[in-house]
């Protein structure tokens, strides 16, 4: 039997449809269709080897003969459909790559707070706070907005096509800055190209993690996102060491070269785990539906809002409140983000333990708090510790937010498209958050930082709330329950 080449006949499959094999045969089926061979209608007149054919639990490919009889053999595919492995040197591997891609895509937009401070002086042009924090904004919106397309495409396995268009964009996006001297061409090589590829970066990063992990998803998630501190650190240093020395164009082109430098490796040893098998659409309409689901991407929004007042303005504040000079307002940025990579980490790990929910809620609320106590400080020293513990707490708003968004999708396969669709809608935060607070910062002839703040704090603290009141909605008022 294990020489024979197996056909279909349209009588011996409706017979067989009828009267369907055992679990026994259904296994051993499993075994012989390995050894089928494809061939003309005649070599074979075995109806029972049609039959087990027929069944196969398996996705098969049609295969036209010249008798117009059907044929079947299973498609071939190196997909790994099992449980995700929490570990191995593969899945280590995918951490490292999108620690990379956090490092060149968040690790690169959380560093506009150098450029802001730069802006400001007016040596580039002339705009006010509100229009210059708009090329953040607008910066982070297209890298959370972009998830919108690129989450459906990651989950049809176009992850190769998604990591060359984000390198692309964020390379020549740097290249073009170099050469902008206006406000319009910076908003558009910085906010809108350099942001998009960041984007498609961040799709890969964060969508990749749970095909590979699911016990230790969230020390895998902060260890990946990690990078995006560690890049800022980088960043921000390279930036503020070399504005003064080579020029604002070289600067730029040096970051271009770090992330060029930095991308290859992601772009060539990156392999999706598990793609969708179904047609993918834009948008999953069953999203809206889903109480707990929407209620975090609210809350990420607020989140998302409180984030980018803290990384837009927190080294301007320390240069204009006379609290530091101009080298050391650029450092505070790399505190900030170094305290973050420590936070990322930490709190992610706990998550893994204690659940998603029960660690962003509360560091939210903390977040929240630390804002507040800013407008009190009056001292470098002062600005230093608020600055660590911004930076500890508020890791959780770009680390936590995947884990959260993974946990809340029942099918995995289609986790991209519920990411990018979360982040699409939590992304007008940061839209609205920094030109809103440069808006209130401005509301008077002298720059209002207390009521700047102050708005940042609620934002948080509204954050924090919402965020347990998913976990509430999920797990009722329980405390010693993961959530």
């Amino acid at each position: 039997m294990g020489g024979h080449d197996f056909v279909i006949s349209n009588t011996t499959h409706a017979a067989y449809m009828e009267t369907p094999p055992s679990p026994a045969c259904r296994a051993g089926m499993q075994v012989l269709l390995r050894r089928i061979q494809v061939s003309k209608p005649e070599a074979c007149e075995s109806g029972t080897s049609s039959a087990l054919v027929a069944d196969a639990p398996v996705v098969s490919e049609k295969i036209q003969s010249s008798s117009s009889v059907r044929l079947y053999r299973p498609a071939r595919t190196e997909q790994d459909t099992g449980p995700p492995p929490n570990g191995g040197f593969r899945a280590w591997l995918h951490v490292a790559c999108s620690f990379l891609l956090f490092f060149n895509s968040w690790g690169i937009l959380s560093i506009f707070a150098t450029f802001q401070t730069h802006y400001e002086s007016g040596d580039f042009f002339t705009a006010s706070s509100s229009n210059i924090s708009w090329i953040g904004s607008i910066q982070c919106f297209m890298a959370t907005v972009t998830g919108f397309w690129a989450g459906p495409l990651y989950d049809l396995g176009h992850l190769r096509q998604l990591l060359l268009l984000g390198s692309l964009c964020v390379i020549l996006g740097h290249v073009a800055l170099s050469y902008c001297n206006t406000y319009a061409k910076v908003l558009l090589a910085e906010g809108f190209c350099i942001g998009i590829g960041s984007g498609c970066l961040f799709v890969c990063a964060v969508s990749i993690i749970p095909g590979y992990f699911s016990t230790k998803i969230g020390l895998a998630t902060g260890i990946a996102s990690a990078g995006s501190a560690i890049g800022a650190v980088i960043y921000s240093i390279v930036a503020s060491k070399l504005l003064d020395r080579i020029g604002f164009d070289w600067t730029v082109r040096v970051i271009g070269l770090i992330a060029l430098a930095t991308l290859a490796l992601p772009v060539f040893a990156m392999k999706i785990r598990v793609a969708s098998s179904e047609r993918q659409t834009f948008i999953d309409r069953s999203a809206f539906t889903d109480v707990p689901y929407m209620m975090f991407v609210l809350g990420t929004l607020f989140a998302a809002s409180s984030s980018s007042v803290m990384n837009t303005y927190i080294s301007f504040f320390t240069e204009r409140s006379r609290l530091a000079s101009h080298d050391m307002s650029f450092h505070i940025v790399a505190i900030l983000n170094a305290a973050s990579l420590l936070g990322r980490i930490v709190l992610n790990v706990a998550s893994d333990h204690l659940g998603p929910l029960n660690v962003i809620a509360p560091c939210s609320v903390v977040t929240g708090i630390v804002s507040l106590c800013v407008m009190a400080v009056h001292s470098l020293a002062g600005v230093i510790v608020v600055t660590i513990w911004l930076g500890f707490f508020s890791g959780v708003f770009v680390a936590m937010p995947p884990v959260g968004f993974a946990s809340l999708a029942q099918d995995k396969g289609n986790v991209g498209t519920r990411i990018g669709m979360g982040y699409s809608m939590a992304g007008l935060g940061y839209l609205a958050g920094a030109p809103v607070a440069g808006a209130i910062l401005r509301s008077s002839s002298a720059l209002d930082w207390h009521r700047l703040w102050l708005y940042c704090g609620l934002v948080s603290i509204s954050a924090g709330v919402i965020y347990f009141a998913v976990r509430v909605f999920r797990l009722g008022c329980k405390i010693c329950v993961k959530g």
